[in-house]
């Protein structure tokens, strides 16, 4: 049987959730094994604006891919420059999960129950938009490091934060909820909480294409196409925070977006009721958010 190698960075948390696709893989009749592939965000301390942001860990496993060095990657889809790259191919969206954020503070403290001045960490200017707009008062900290380097932040020995933001979804897959103090009501960045499973274009029809692509969840994909639209819409006109989240209702897609301004948040919903038309709703409701912001 060929063994088919799943590019993925080495932390606990990207090598469980590739772990996930492995087993849907095996389910399907198809052997996977994980090829571990370093990346210079996963190295750097550096602030991930400075590098240029989250697709810093996306270029390294996908020119493994095209070297031939892996058959597949997986990423965390918000991760993923909204530009496609030449010669790869988005296969798969797997079921989404809960897209949230999640507040982990010392004492189970929520965020309202943080003291005035609370330093509280996240490396996201998404987050930090919206915490600052809900608790003016906030030492927001910028925030790297694996899932358990940042809750040592709060929860160690020697904590030096009262609470740090994470993606709940990470949080669920490597099962630590138990640490979640409050799942936080903030705009999530777009494509939060899906996987994204890329190939090689050029191995589209093969047995291993077919395979991939069917692990492809239809609604979790329109939901996503739609936030990343709006998002690739954004980029081209500003370099705002940006939050969003699309739902399925129906046939249909309803889509909230917010983005940060010098004057504080600007928010924006839209919806329609034919969900293929997933990228032109996040465009629309993209120029919608940018009017509003002049």
């Amino acid at each position: 049987m060929t063994v088919f190698r799943l590019g993925t960075r080495g932390s606990a948390l990207a090598t469980t959730q590739s772990g996930h696709v492995v087993q849907a893989l095996r389910a399907q009749g198809v052997e996977c094994e994980l090829t571990i592939v370093r990346t210079y965000g996963d190295v750097s301390r550096e602030s991930l604006a400075s590098l240029g942001g989250t697709g810093v860990f996306v270029a390294a496993l996908r020119e493994a891919l095209l070297a031939g060095e892996c058959d597949l990657a997986v990423h965390s889809l918000k991760d993923l420059p909204t530009a496609e790259a030449e010669g790869l191919l988005l296969a798969a969206v797997p079921p989404r999960v809960d897209p949230s954020d999640a507040l982990c503070a010392a004492g189970g403290a929520r965020l309202a129950d943080l003291p005035q001045g609370a330093r509280v960490g996240t490396g996201s200017p998404r987050r930090a938009a919206q915490l600052r707009d809900r608790r003016p008062d906030l030492d927001i900290r910028d925030l790297r490091g694996n899932v358990d380097t940042r809750l040592d932040r709060v929860l160690g020995p020697e904590a030096d934060l009262d609470a740090v933001v994470l993606a709940r979804a990470g949080l669920e897959r490597l099962g630590r909820l138990d640490v979640v103090t409050e799942v936080l009501d903030l705009l999530p960045a777009p494509g939060q909480g899906a996987l994204a499973v890329e190939i090689r274009a050029e191995d589209a029809d093969t047995p291993l294409g077919r395979a991939v692509r069917a692990l492809d969840h239809l609604p979790s994909r329109w939901a996503v196409t739609a936030e990343r639209a709006l998002l690739s819409r954004l980029e081209a006109g500003c370099s705002a925070p940006v939050g969003a989240l699309a739902t399925v209702v129906d046939d249909g897609l309803a889509l909230t977006g917010v983005m940060g301004t010098d004057h504080g948040l600007v928010t924006r919903s839209d919806a329609t009721p034919d969900a293929t038309d997933a990228t032109g709703l996040g465009s629309r409701l993209a120029d919608d958010l940018l009017a509003a912001s002049r």
